[in-house]
């Protein structure tokens, strides 16, 4: 769909549908669109997105669903929990079904050491004391 301009996973909304069949839509950053039926398109609706495709969309009301159950347990960190609660502009809710884990589960850390370290380099001169400086996390649960 290049030549209408439209990104994949673009979100818009249905204006109308002509009698001949093309959809009419308005996208969420405000242009106009003419959709042929007769060309192979692939729709979704859009009031349903992964954590993941939603990177870079901004949406006023967020929903948050975190099953702390779930089989993929590597889904579930630190980091999917900071691009789903910062989609929202105004709001943000999360539901679960274990609030008492909801907290272990969400603050995972999935970082990964670099593939490639430097070695130390030895000094002859007294050593510095070394400085460290940690980024942490953290999740309120409003009840």
């Amino acid at each position: 769909m290049n030549d209408l301009k439209v990104a994949n996973r673009e979100l818009g909304t249905i204006q109308s549908i002509g009698e001949d069949g093309r959809l009419h839509l308005r996208t969420d950053d405000g242009h106009f669109v003419q959709l042929d039926p007769n060309r192979l398109l692939h729709l979704d609706h859009g009031y349903a997105l992964t954590s993941h495709s939603s990177q870079g969309q901004t949406a006023d009301h967020v929903l948050i669903n975190v099953d702390t159950e779930l089989g993929a347990k590597d889904l579930l960190n630190s980091r999917m929990a900071y691009v789903a609660i910062s989609r929202g502009a105004h709001e943000a809710q999360i539901f679960t079904n274990d609030a008492t884990a909801l907290g272990t589960v969400l603050s995972r850390d999935v970082s990964h050491a670099p593939a490639i370290q430097q070695a130390p380099v030895s000094q002859s001169i007294d050593q510095q004391p070394t400085r460290t400086q940690g980024i942490g996390q953290g999740f309120g649960l409003g009840m």
